[in-house]
């Protein structure tokens, strides 16, 4: 677009009011009503804060070499809205603070700009394809590959078409196993970004003079939009109005953990310097704001970074470690085995041996080796599991930004809940209203209030509670009945709304007096203010400050009280101090949260709207303050609250409470809840010191173990948190139940990092924005989906349904790490072990190979694997949630035990019976003895014992295909005793409903089948060297698999009847 020509698309009815401001704006950009310089307030001298222009000029050289240099930087220097007057730019979009846009023009601008969305980044498809072609057992599996081709051609004269078929089928294991990894990279992929989607992503907007919540999607620009603590910034706004104290985290963009105060003017700062401007992606931290929208989609700040910016790295996930420090030994393990077997092939059979084992025959045997000891089919059986988890996690309502958070709730020892809205329904109501020296149920307070006159001390409390407000009903649902219309605000203030609606005229009081300035509540003040001017005939030159908040935080404040027995103001003396104080710990004891709410008169000295006013009248306000009256709230505890923490403590897993909320109303709810149990007052600060002094010197014993912890309860406030030294911490962190009320978010923090440091893997609950920094800080990060957009960005997952889903989550991670550990010790006896020997004997011993390579990766491929996907298909062996928390830095996937298991009990059964029943049939068909075959190196050629070559290698081929089969047979015993770690088969059978799982049978059948075709199929048999097995070696094997699963019976039962002896001790 031509720099001296500009549309807005704005409606007709705009124009002329567009054209007053025109001359003075010149256009800068080629997106149409984006960029304008202000003549009168730009400096050209103005630079690009140096974080962004590096970020900018780096992404620009590594991605468009052949681009300027500044054309990203001019761009955010050239952008001017931070500079023109609130006039202006509303002229500019056509909209108004009150009015906002009309419809017409919001759909104009949409069809003009687009969705107010940020398009994802495309994923490198070719890396993405390079990893799954060459990762984990793919990278040596190659190695096979050109070997095997090498052995066709031109080592093998003729070429042999077994080693070319042998490369191929290798390419199709690699290929499948690259198949599978794709699809649960897609599968997975496609179950977390729905959490996109599920988590309402929304924002509150006015347009034609009604306030609405809309999707932050249909944002269009010049759209006017209400800012509240605790929302993620929609879009790049202009601010027009503020709080005076509000506050923004920009952390997402510069990295910078300092908030950024936002206000209404700027001092000539760029376009991301001014602190009238907030950016999308940036969270809302304290006050509210109201502002026009300038820049929507790709084109504001984060939407220009996320198209010039590659995706941070992704960090392995903890069950990714464990695999991966899986393959890494396998890998080592075959390396060393397949270099034994080189060096002794060029020291020793090379020269004394060279007519048995030439080049081709010892690469073979190496990659035999190498084939034999990784477990193939292990990658797609873990790629299954990971696929099968998601979708059970999204089936109980939990949504996990990575697989690996499942995992790690299997190793929680704590978790930090807040109340409101986590343990609670966050349906606050007013229970009880009254004075310091009245109290009255709401419904009481109600008929007082009609039958009290004008200027009563009801009717004072009722206009303070007005007036005193953050909470407005959604226009879209005001004409409906008073409990159904949706608020938009917090519990707190949406429950005193719709009390003051209830009870009185709450809109003839709105109407009475106007606001002039506010500070919302937030979690570290634990108040808000509001400044109101009367609009009646009677006006003054004081204004009338309304302030409500904690009764502890504001009784300092407070040198007068509202008499509802005398109908004036009296002096606010220790003894009504002592009234007031006893009224909030009676309620705070029934479980209602107690708001104080005070006035006073002030006439301020600054000018309305500025910086020094605001400052001012925070600091005046909060003196000498009349107390009108108090409310208690009631905030029920979820339904499934209760059974949550009973199951947790079942699981092993400590809750306590972490709140901003008064102590005694903490502990109400923590009794109601089952978090505090002891009938006993809590302990406190004090009761911490002594417990200190009497603690032995020394290093302390894990509190993992329920030995080592104090079986009582704790409740500590902010204010003894403040008081805590180091050493404090080994005793608080000792407590079985604890409750932290009057918290602030960096207490929080404070909190889980001392958990953290003390042995213990931390879960968060929580939906608030002062929850954020302990969320993220936890191991596991849980909000809830109805918590505010800060908490759910800091989260690991996100709880879509019913609290008790965490109960879900933690069984799950459990079990998924249970059912990985049985599919590997299912595995590897087969897969690893008793393919490994037939090698090892045959290069060392002499003994011609009885299991072929393409036997062993039918083994590993197919016959195993079809079997070991139906063990991630089990249940619970027992309730998991009886088990203590998995120690993650001891505990691992893979570990001796399971080697032990796998490859020296299992494993070792399994090799001396497949090798037994190769030596049997060689005795019985072929009539020579097993310790002529030991040492028979190059003897076993034509002429021995009487047989041609071709005799002899039809023998070796049957009886390759014999030790083959019985693998596969005696897998099936393995198959029914490794679902069970300690339960025997008669205590959890897959027939009976409780552990029922058909897909067993269903494995073993394919497995049954596979080996059929591979053994009878003439085609196979020519191309691979495989034979048809005599009758009688597919069914001696039956009654040696129930031997199998006999002997792992006999070591369950010792296992059971000594759980402390030494076979317990080295049974997985």
């Amino acid at each position: 677009m031509a720099s001296d020509k500009v549309s807005l698309e704005l409606g007709d009815e705009k124009r002329a009011h567009f054209q007053d401001v025109r001359e003075e704006l010149r256009p800068v950009s080629g997106a149409p009503g984006l960029a304008y310089h202000d003549s009168s307030s730009v400096n050209p001298n103005l630079s690009l804060p140096i974080g962004f222009r590096t970020l900018s000029i780096q992404v620009t050289e590594s991605q468009h070499p052949g681009r300027p240099k500044d054309d990203v930087v001019n761009f955010f220097e050239q952008l001017t809205y931070q500079n023109v007057s609130v006039e202006k730019l509303c002229g500019m979009f056509g909209t108004g603070p009150e009015h906002g846009l009309d419809n017409v023009v919001v759909s104009r601008n949409i069809q003009r700009d687009g969705k107010n969305m940020i398009a994802q980044a495309k994923p490198k498809y070719i890396w993405k394809l390079l990893g799954y072609l060459f990762g984990g057992f793919c990278s040596i599996l190659w190695v096979g590959v050109i070997i095997f081709f090498i052995c066709w051609q031109p080592l093998s004269d003729p070429p042999s078409p077994t080693n070319l078929a042998l490369a191929i089928v290798i390419i199709g294991v690699i290929l499948s196993q690259a198949s599978f990894s794709a699809f649960q990279d897609w599968s997975t992929g496609r179950i977390m970004n729905s959490i996109l989607d599920l988590i309402p992503s929304e924002c509150i907007v006015i347009r034609e003079g009604k306030t609405s919540k809309i999707a932050a999607a249909d944002l269009a620009v010049g759209d006017v939009v209400m800012l509240h603590v605790g929302n993620k910034v929609p879009a790049d706004i202009r601010l027009i109005e503020t709080s005076g104290d509000v506050r923004f985290d920009r952390a997402v963009l510069t990295g910078e953990s300092e908030e950024i105060e936002g206000n209404v003017d700027s001092q000539g700062e760029t376009f991301l310097e001014a602190p009238n401007i907030a950016l999308m992606g940036t969270h809302v931290t304290n006050g509210h704001a109201k502002g026009v929208v300038v820049l929507t989609g790709g084109r504001t700040v984060m939407g220009r970074i996320s198209k010039l910016t590659n995706k941070t790295k992704v960090k392995p996930t903890l069950i990714q470690q464990e695999i991966t420090r899986f393959v890494r030994l396998i890998i080592i393990f075959t390396i060393i085995l397949a270099l034994s077997i080189l060096i002794v092939w060029l020291a020793w059979l090379h020269r004394d041996h060279k007519p048995f084992m030439n080049v081709v025959a010892m690469l073979n045997d190496v990659m035999g080796c190498v084939v034999a000891f990784i477990p193939e089919g292990m990658p797609v059986a873990v790629t299954l599991t990971l696929s099968l988890i998601a979708r059970r996690m999204k089936d109980i309502s939990v949504l996990p930004k990575s697989l690996a958070t499942v995992e790690t709730l299997g190793c929680v020892t704590v978790i930090c809940s807040d109340k409101t809205g986590t343990l609670t329904q966050n349906k606050m109501s007013v229970m009880s209203a009254g004075f310091v020296d009245e109290t009255y149920a709401s419904q009481d307070f109600h008929d007082q209030l009609k039958a009290s006159p004008e200027g009563s001390a009801f009717e004072r409390l009722h206009r303070a509670a007005v007036l005193c407000n953050g909470a407005t009903f959604d226009s879209a649902t005001a004409d409906l009945p008073l409990e159904s219309r949706e608020i938009n605000g917090d519990a707190t203030d949406g429950a005193i709304l719709r009390f003051v609606e209830h009870v009185g005229n709450a809109p003839a009081v709105r109407a009475s007096s106007n606001e002039i300035f506010q500070v919302p509540f937030n979690s570290r003040n634990k108040w808000m203010l509001t400044m109101h001017n009367s609009l009646s005939s009677e006006k003054t030159s004081a204004s009338h400050i309304f302030v409500k908040g904690a009764p502890d935080v504001l009784i300092p404040s407070c040198t007068s009280y509202f008499s509802a027995r005398t109908n004036d103001v009296r002096p606010f003396d220790a003894a009504a101090r002592a009234n007031l104080v006893a009224t909030q710990e009676k309620w705070s004891r029934a479980g209602q949260r107690v708001i104080l709410i005070c006035m006073r008169e002030y006439i301020p000295y600054h000018a309305v709207g500025t910086n020094d006013f605001s400052t001012e009248v925070t600091k005046k306000g909060l003196e000498e303050l009349t107390v009108v009256g108090i409310l208690g709230l009631m905030d029920p505890p979820r339904a499934e609250s209760a059974g949550t923490v009973k199951d947790c403590r079942r699981a092993g897993v400590r809750f306590f409470m972490v709140t901003g909320d008064f102590g005694l109303t903490a502990a109400a709810i923590a009794r109601q809840i089952g978090i505090i149990t002891t009938h006993a007052e809590p302990d406190c600060l004090a009761d911490v010191v002594r417990q200190m002094n009497e603690m032995p010197t020394g290093p302390l014993p894990s509190c993992r173990d329920p030995a080592n912890r104090i079986q009582k309860s704790l409740v500590l406030e902010g204010k003894d948190l403040v008081l805590l030294q180091e050493n404090h911490w080994d005793v608080v962190t000792r407590y079985e139940e604890i409750v932290f009320a009057r918290t602030t978010p960096e207490q929080k923090l404070s909190i889980v990092n001392a958990l953290q440091h003390r042995d213990n893997v931390v879960a968060v609950t929580g939906d608030g924005v002062n929850d954020a920094p302990a969320l993220k800080a936890a191991d596991v990060g849980v909000a809830v989906v109805s918590g505010s957009d800060v908490a759910m960005e800091a989260a690991d997952l996100v709880l879509m349904g019913n609290f008790d889903s965490i109960v879900g989550g933690i069984r799950l991670g459990r079990l998924v790490f249970q059912n990985l550990q049985k599919v590997i010790a299912y595995l590897l006896p087969a897969g690893s072990w008793s393919e490994a020997w037939p090698v090892l004997l045959n290069a060392f011993l002499g003994v011609p190979l009885p299991l072929s390579s393409f036997l062993m990766i039918i083994i590993c491929c197919f016959t195993d694997l079809s079997p070991c996907l139906s063990l991630i298909m089990e249940k619970e062996e027992f309730d998991l949630l009886t088990l203590p928390p998995r120690n993650h830095k001891k505990d691992h996937l893979i570990n001796l035990k399971i080697y032990t298991q796998a490859y020296f009990f299992i494993g070792m059964m399994e090799t001396i019976i497949a090798h037994t029943m190769f030596f049997l049939y060689m005795w019985k068909y072929a009539h020579i003895p097993a310790r002529d075959l030991f040492l028979a190196f190059e003897k076993y050629s034509d002429g021995f014992y009487g047989y041609s070559q071709a005799e002899l290698n039809h023998f070796n081929a049957v009886g390759q295909s014999v030790y083959f089969v019985t693998v596969v047979i005696l897998q099936w015993g393995n198959l029914l005793s490794v679902r069970n770690k300690r339960l025997s088969i008669l205590q959890a059978d897959p027939i009976r409903p409780q552990r029922r799982n058909p897909w067993l049978f269903a494995g073993a059948l394919l497995a049954f089948l596979i080996a059929i075709f591979v053994t009878e199929v003439r085609g196979i048999q020519n191309l691979f060297g495989t034979a048809s097995v005599p009758v009688e070696f597919w069914v001696i094997p039956l009654p040696l698999a129930l031997g199998i699963l006999f002997m792992d019976e006999i070591r369950k039962l010792l296992v059971r009847t000594f759980p402390k002896g030494p076979l317990a001790k080295i049974s997985w």
